[in-house]
């Protein structure tokens, strides 16, 4: 394998874990309004944990796109 081959098999698989922070958000999300649905008056003490959760599903998420994008134009 030459070295272009494995600089982009190298980012198609960091590109991987965009599609992973998305279902990560969808289950931040989706746990959250279960939680919400279930106990409505505990909902807003949990808010403050929904998007800490959030914000770290989007930071693997923009990691693994630097990580792609570096792959791809940088080495």
């Amino acid at each position: 394998m030459d070295a272009e081959a494995a600089k982009l098999f190298g980012a198609g698989l960091a590109a991987i874990g965009l599609g992973l922070a998305a279902l990560g958000v969808g289950n931040v999300f989706g746990q959250f309004l279960s939680a919400a649905l279930r106990n409505p008056s505990a909902a807003d003490s949990q808010q403050g944990r929904l998007f800490i959760g959030f914000a770290a599903a989007e930071l693997l998420g923009l990691l693994a796109f630097v990580i792609a994008m570096i792959l791809l134009f940088v080495a």
